[in-house]
């Protein structure tokens, strides 16, 4: 049984839920995992050297499910631009038909390519101003991140109880809410605030088919919604990360008068962050990690996990809510 939304409608998936795309996390395996769950498997163009890893990639999860997925483009600033025509060429020419965006306003000309190639655009967005801005360039839908989320949270700290509310007000596009979201409850609450549905990154973290060491999924587990950290902030690049002794040590490093990002860039490489995820050793990097922490209580396959989502949000929708309006 399908669980329909616009979002189910536009990306032709049975549930609204959408694998957020994730650097160093977002391969075939998890992201065709997820979509052979009902959902929509997402692959991270960026965590790979060139465009012909990319297509591999593209072509290995085609070969694991016959299912929609995803690509996720992030444009940030950075000394070595990624050949984004390239990027998009592989994208569609590997028949994938869904590209989540994230970062600057360069993604605009991202946006252009992906248009003029006929695939459908997912932005991810931490504020409403933002989204209407991104709905008008023509963006087929919008990712709406709480302050809660891993990442980038941007910095007017709405949490998603305000700002996916106030995102479904003013968008006509469909509305996809990120961060802080982790079971059945938060997609019953999710589609109560006016959302057609939700994204999930640290949650699936926390999976069998996620590619990253056990250590990092047990910490999940075992830290809660208050062990993260904002780093960045007197950089006004805010990022929420799970709580280690690195984290600990860039906030102090950045907590003096004119501290600089130099200051702090050995230990919040991309390299050390990749590092961490694959041997485990929780203290070696940073690795990102949403307030959802506090709502992962095990390690299921995705599959499971979005089966009991599934069922609690409909139990919730269909008999606790419906049995207080019939009381």
């Amino acid at each position: 049984m399908r669980l329909r939304t616009r979002v189910t409608d536009l990306l032709g998936i049975r549930y609204p839920i959408v694998q957020g795309g994730m650097q160093n996390v977002g391969y075939a395996p998890l992201a065709a995992a997820v979509s052979n769950a009902g959902g929509l498997g997402m692959i991270t163009a960026l965590t790979f050297a060139d465009t012909g890893a990319l297509a591999q990639e593209i072509a290995a999860c085609r070969a694991l499910t016959a299912e929609p997925f995803g690509v996720n483009i992030s444009v940030f600033p950075t000394m070595r631009p990624p050949d984004y025509g390239r990027i998009v060429d592989a994208i569609a020419d590997g028949g994938v038909t869904v590209v989540e965006t994230a970062g600057t306003p360069a993604v605009r000309d991202v946006w252009d390519m992906l248009l003029a190639r006929g695939i459908r655009v997912i932005h991810k967005c931490t504020s409403v101003r933002h989204a209407l801005s991104s709905e008008r360039h023509g963006v087929h839908a919008v990712s709406i991140d709480g302050f809660e989320c891993a990442g980038h949270p941007g910095e007017d700290d709405v949490p998603g109880l305000v700002l996916i509310p106030a995102a479904a007000n003013r968008l006509s596009v469909p509305v996809l809410a990120s961060g802080g979201i982790a079971d059945g409850r938060g997609l019953a609450a999710a589609l109560a605030l006016g959302a057609d549905g939700v994204t999930m990154g640290t949650r699936f973290c926390a999976t069998r088919e996620a590619p990253i060491h056990d250590n990092v999924k047990q910490a999940y587990v075992d830290k809660d919604e208050r062990d993260t950290d904002l780093l960045f902030r007197p950089f006004r690049n805010s990022a929420r990360v799970g709580r280690n002794a690195v984290s600990t040590e860039v906030l102090r490093r950045t907590a003096v008068p004119d501290a600089v990002f130099a200051d702090v860039a050995e230990l919040v490489s991309g390299l050390r962050g990749k590092a961490l995820l694959q041997s485990g050793e929780i203290d070696s990097g940073i690795y990102w990690a949403s307030m959802a922490q506090g709502l992962i209580h095990d390690i299921p396959s995705c599959a499971d996990l979005i089966d009991r989502m599934i069922a609690d949000a409909r139990a919730i929708i269909t008999d606790r809510l419906v049995g207080m309006v019939r009381g």
